[in-house]
């Protein structure tokens, strides 16, 4: 059977559906989440409750690989998933594969690749760093636009993570970002290969399964966000910044009343779950699971409609 993808925006349920479609298939689970990947951080992550059996995380005795490996201080990508979603699929050659998750740059970079573009580095960093400081965002993007039209006419002004990658690129190789991307990021991936199912909850039940849960899980990623700072580590490092965890961290330093800080996480949540599905959206061969409250979200049901999916297509 080909892989399995389970996508869709936060909230949508995709841990629990991909752990029914693994019972059903005795398959494995890769995560395809950016932050799951970290350890000491569980509940504000969403990542399922599980337990390390010989040197692999199991999760009722399923194999859920590609979480709670990392530590907290380091840093994950998707050229790193990459790498090691394809260990995993050498290793269980024969088993069916279950990806789950809502980082679409993950997924995209397995099933379909992407383009190898060289790091950045300290200098280049010190550099664009300094040209921001100096001429704002609005000159950082006239500098772009003077070395890579191209670039500067794809990136709003304000995105300025990608137009100080694109000018990066530019000082590193010598040649504009443009010339450099092979079109990969807007190619679909082979139906032929893998079996897509987007799970499509109504808008407004997402947004209030995304309520609820930030409101169970707002005290445990307190717990976790204070263990870390009282073993010394900083509030900037990579795992606290995770979406939620600089508002728990203003909670906890006083600087943020609770039910402000649980609107803040829901509605940064609300926005993160939008962005989703303007990603996700564009898979059109996917199989759309039209989902809303109540008896719809039937994991056994869903299961064994994906599983007939995955096999027909």
């Amino acid at each position: 059977m080909k892989p399995i993808v389970l996508c869709g925006p936060t909230a949508s349920g995709k841990t629990e559906l991909a752990l029914e479609v693994a019972r059903q298939t005795g398959g494995i689970i890769v995560s395809a989440d950016s932050r799951q990947v970290y350890t000491r951080l569980t509940v504000g992550t969403a990542k399922p409750q599980g337990r390390w059996e010989n040197g692999v995380y199991q999760v009722d005795q399923i194999p859920y690989l590609l979480v709670d490996f990392l530590p907290v201080t380091d840093t994950f990508n998707a050229g790193a998933f990459r790498a090691r979603a394809r260990e995993i699929a050498a290793q269980y050659a024969g088993r069916p594969l279950i990806f789950a998750g809502g980082t679409g740059m993950y997924l995209h970079a397995y099933f379909v690749g992407m383009d190898d573009l060289p790091p950045g580095t300290e200098e280049t960093r010190r550099q664009l760093a300094n040209l921001l400081a100096q001429k704002g965002k609005e000159g950082l993007h006239a500098e772009l636009a003077r070395q890579d039209p191209a670039s500067a006419a794809a990136i709003p002004t304000g995105n300025v993570q990608r137009t100080m990658r694109a000018l990066e690129l530019y000082l590193l190789t010598g040649r504009p970002a443009s010339e450099l991307k092979s079109g990969k990021f807007f190619q679909l991936p082979d139906a032929s290969q893998s079996a897509w199912v987007y799970l499509a909850w109504d808008k407004e039940a997402l947004n209030a399964r995304i309520q609820h849960r930030t409101e169970q899980i707002f005290g445990p990623m307190c717990a976790e966000a204070k263990a870390l700072l009282e073993e010394g580590f900083p509030a900037d490092i990579p795992a606290l910044k995770s979406l939620g965890y600089p508002q728990a961290i203003e909670f906890l330093q006083g600087d943020l009343p609770r039910q402000e800080a649980i609107g803040k996480i829901s509605a940064l949540t609300r926005q993160y779950a939008k962005r989703q599905r303007t990603w996700f959206n564009r898979y059109t061969q996917a199989l759309k699971l039209e989902l809303h409250p109540g008896a719809d979200f039937n994991i056994p049901s869903l299961a064994e409609q994906i599983i007939r999916f995955a096999k027909q297509a």
